[in-house]
């Protein structure tokens, strides 16, 4: 009897042993600013969904592969023949972190929370566009409806700005939601001490996540993420082992950590807005379109990412990067650098050099242009670049480097001439942020009847090729105005210690799906 008992404890131990070995692991993941919230629901910044896009679900998913969206807390839907109402119809098998049951009234609470005033949502309210009310029609089918037809409400439900946060973790924490956020992905929301890191623990119960994902649940058991904001700390904080995947390497640091055995850089292009240079078209002297023209016909790009970016991401052409679908070849013809044509320009305007300073002037007024410019994504260096060769052309620029709150506030009340930008987003729907007159970042103070016409148009209709037709009339619109000097299309540059696989990206090209991410351990 003892022998066959313990014949039967070595065969427990051997099928024990045939199943998959379970996730183990801890990955530090290096963030690159340090935002002033992390609540998706309030706060617009980017940074925030690198981790929160693993602890919160959403409605939908959008295949980075194909632009396809795919079933995630809801299992399917349909969009009335109007465009205005949206029917989901929810998956009955979820829990959040917390224990509160996944349902339509957690849909319809999370959606009232957004478009309420008293939150002041800074993205996640806009995403939703022309937004009524939601219907609860049982306990797992929701109705969205908008007040007119709204093509980008797919994308933006796919994003974690709009993910689903437990209803009763928000009421019972209130103003400090922030800090104990509950959502129901792959990994809950452990510890935040802002500005210094933020865990997050694997969720044991996770087993409805979408088919993008590759794995039913995640592989390793903790993430912790420190923010680096001095890009000179990034490379070697991943070099000696205090970060395992960083974002945002210097471009300059790409080359050595790519020969490295133990490194690597997996680039990710990013869709939506190009970094580019909003020229304040309300401004003296950048009221004239041929003052501005001249800025771009003087703008030597190609030095600029060869230079600052070590040609480690594109020349921008327009407003639009070129991996987002509707982009319009087009764009790549105008402003090709030509000093002579921008100098041309200027003196049409009645800008010379009257005193043989090298300074241009008109009526004893030095023509002088204030450039704001912030901290990170190497913009300053941007700013030297762009300020040399204006300089050439005799335009004077005062260079401040401000923070991102100061920026913001330059830019609304139009102190700038020049401030620059740039946006992930999968869809051009996102050119309406920038270049629709009442946009909140319209920051060339444009107002152009034929830029809100095509804008509100391609947000309304449903057909992708009317819509695509529609974006590249903005496209050259925006061009044929010279409201931007446009720099480089994004890519984020991410330093990886080879110990760590299976990272990969969603459709924004910013936010990675950590439940698949893998770690050897010693």
């Amino acid at each position: 009897m003892r022998r066959l008992l313990l014949s039967l404890a070595l065969l427990s131990t051997l099928l024990a042993g045939c199943g998959a070995p379970p996730p183990s692991g801890r990955i530090v993941y290096g963030l690159t600013l340090a935002p002033s919230g992390i609540d998706p629901h309030v706060n617009a910044s980017s940074e925030l969904g690198i981790p929160l896009t693993s602890v919160y679900d959403t409605l939908i998913y959008q295949d980075p592969a194909t632009g396809e969206f795919v079933p995630g807390l809801a299992e399917r839907w349909n969009v009335s023949a109007d465009g205005l109402v949206y029917t989901f119809y929810l998956r009955q098998d979820v829990t959040f972190h917390d224990g509160t049951p996944f349902n339509a009234e957690a849909v319809h609470f999370n959606l009232a929370r957004i478009t309420s005033p008293d939150l002041a949502s800074q993205k996640a309210r806009f995403m939703l566009g022309p937004y009524e009310r939601t219907e609860v029609v049982d306990d797992y089918t929701i109705r969205i409806h908008l007040n007119e037809p709204f093509a980008p409400l797919l994308e933006a439900l796919s994003q974690v700005y709009l993910g689903m946060a437990s209803p009763a973790a928000v009421e019972k924490w209130g103003d400090e939601y922030q800090l104990h956020q509950v959502g129901s992905g792959p990994f809950e929301f452990a510890e935040y001490v802002p500005g210094d890191h933020l865990l997050l623990r694997r969720n044991p119960d996770y087993n409805w996540g979408p088919s993008v994902y590759q794995h039913e649940t995640a592989q390793v058991d903790e993430i912790e993420f420190r923010f680096f904001t001095d890009p000179a700390t990034r490379s070697p904080a991943l070099e000696t082992g205090e970060a395992d995947v960083m974002g945002e390497i210097p471009p300059q640091d790409v080359a050595r950590l790519g020969a490295s055995s133990d490194f690597r850089v997996e680039p990710a292009p990013i869709p939506g807005a190009s970094l580019m240079f909003f020229m304040n078209t309300t401004r003296p002297p950048l009221d004239d379109i041929r003052v501005r023209q001249a800025l771009l016909y003087g703008t030597d790009r190609q030095a600029i990412v060869s230079t600052v970016f070590r040609d480690t991401s594109p020349v921008a052409y327009g407003p639009l990067a070129a991996v987002t679908w509707g982009y319009d070849q087009a764009v790549q013809d105008y402003y090709p650098y030509d000093p002579a044509q921008a100098r041309a320009l200027l003196a049409e305007a009645s800008w010379s050099d009257s005193d043989g300073d090298g300074a241009l002037d008109r009526n004893g007024e030095p023509l002088a242009l204030d450039l704001y410019l912030m901290g990170w994504g190497s913009m300053p260096e941007v700013g030297q670049l762009l300020a040399a060769q204006w300089a050439e052309l005799g335009i004077g620029v005062n260079s401040q480097v401000v923070s991102y709150p100061e920026a913001l506030a330059a830019a609304d009340e139009g102190k700038h001439h020049l401030i620059p930008f740039n946006l992930s987003g999968s869809d051009p729907d996102i050119l309406r942020k920038f270049f629709h007159s009442q946009a909140g970042f319209n920051w060339a103070k444009s107002s152009d009847a034929d830029l809100d016409s095509w804008l509100e148009a391609a947000a309304q209709t449903s057909d992708r090729a009317e819509r695509a037709a529609l974006y590249s009339q903005v496209q050259r619109q925006v061009m044929d105005q010279a409201l931007v000097v446009p720099i480089r299309d994004y890519v984020n540059l991410n330093g990886v210690n080879n110990k760590v696989q299976g990272l990969h990206f969603d459709a924004q090209g910013w936010f990675p799906w950590l439940i698949d991410a893998t770690v050897e351990t010693e």
